[in-house]
């Protein structure tokens, strides 16, 4: 696993052995990317200017590449000991260290943010609910900004099990508000699959207000 492009282009990223990371495919890494380099609602410039947060980090790629590629400042989670020795050492090698901030805790209960990020990744295990009670967590904590570009990695197939209710598809939703309170969902500004992942964006907009639904 490498770099795709930047200042650390080509550069490997250590992944502990037996460490129960799905890092985010080359070919999705690169998509995404293109995406935000070019795409009318984000752009370089927003980009460089991005202070990003990588939660579910496990490696460290995507808030790495977002680095490489001239972000300013990033914040890696990861739940694992193994996963932030590893993001150290990705770091260092890089040459990021002095540019980026290790939170080692989970995600769905995060510390208190010391500043809104803008551009947050979200990559955590498949089936678990994870994207939806990670978001509401950092937000609930201040750790995503008013208008942030949410980037979730989600499994492509929700899970059919016999013994349990079959998953609903995943779809955008308002961290802000309940899961009681209805509201239209957010705007899809892209969604791209590949094979077992599917990458979803959309923008945290707090000005959406819920409301009940009619009985």
């Amino acid at each position: 696993m490498r770099i795709i492009a930047g200042t650390a282009r080509n550069r490997r990223l250590q992944v502990p052995a037996g460490m129960t990371t799905r890092p985010t495919a080359q070919r999705a890494r690169q998509t995404l990317f293109d995406m935000l380099m070019h795409a009318p609602w984000f752009g370089r410039d927003q980009l460089e200017n991005a202070v990003v947060l990588d939660a579910f980090a496990g490696t460290g790629a995507l808030g790495l590449e977002a680095l490489s590629r001239g972000a300013g400042f990033a914040t890696f989670m990861e739940g694992s000991r193994p996963g932030i020795a590893a993001l150290q050492t990705n770091l260092r090698s890089c040459g990021m260290a002095d540019r980026a901030r290790l939170r080692h805790c989970d995600v769905t209960h995060p510390p208190k943010a010391p500043q809104p990020h803008t551009l947050i990744f979200l990559d955590p295990p498949y089936h678990k609910g994870l994207v939806q009670k990670g978001l509401r967590a950092l937000w609930r904590t201040g750790w995503v900004a008013d208008g942030a570009l949410i980037v979730a990695e989600t499994e492509t197939t929700p899970l059919q099990n016999d013994a349990k209710e079959p998953e609903e598809p995943f779809q955008p939703f308002h961290a802000h508000l309940l899961p009681s309170l209805s509201a239209e969902p957010p705007e899809l500004l892209a969604q791209r699959s590949f094979g077992a992942a599917t990458l979803h964006i959309w923008r945290h907009d707090v000005s959406i207000k819920g409301h009940r639904p009619t009985l």
